[in-house]
C-alpha cells in the first residue's frame, strides 16, 4: 500500500514527497553510478513524486538516466530513467521506519552488464 514519504537532502535546500510502497521492496544496482554512490532506491510513479525547488541533474553514459542532486550539499536524491517512475533514494527519506526498509525485500540489478533483470554474482558491496 502506498504511503507518502517526505525527504530531502543533507542541507535541507531540496525537499520532496514520494508515494512509495516499501513492502514491494527496494532496489540496489551494480552499475557504475549506483555502486559508487551506494544508491539504494525505491520506485515512485512520476505523478507521485514532487520536489521543490528543482534539483540539478547529471547525465552519465546511460542516455536516458538523469541523476538529480542538491546543488548546495551534493546529496543525490532521485534518479529518473525516462520512464513512468522515479527512483527515490531511501537514504533521503525522513519519516521512514527503518524496520520497513530492513523487512522489505531488496532486488539486486546487474546494471553493470546491462542485464537489469538479473542479480549480479556479488552484492555485498552494494
Amino acid at each position: 500500500m502506498n504511503r507518502v514519504y517526505e525527504g530531502g537532502c543533507h542541507c535541507g535546500a531540496l525537499r520532496f514527497e514520494a508515494g512509495l510502497d516499501l513492502a514491494d521492496g527496494t532496489i540496489k544496482c551494480n552499475c557504475t553510478y549506483c555502486a559508487k554512490t551506494r544508491f539504494w532506491h525505491a520506485r515512485a510513479r512520476t505523478g507521485e513524486f514532487r520536489a521543490e525547488p528543482a534539483a540539478t541533474d547529471y547525465r552519465g553514459r546511460n542516455p536516458v538516466a538523469r541523476h538529480f542532486y542538491c546543488p548546495h550539499c551534493g546529496v543525490d536524491t532521485p534518479n529518473m530513467l525516462g520512464r513512468a517512475y522515479v527512483n527515490v533514494s531511501v537514504a533521503c527519506l525522513e519519516n521512514v521506519d527503518l524496520v520497513e526498509l530492513i523487512d522489505g525485500p531488496i532486488r539486486y540489478c546487474d546494471g553493470l552488464n546491462d542485464d537489469w533483470a538479473s542479480t549480479p554474482r556479488e552484492t555485498r558491496h552494494l
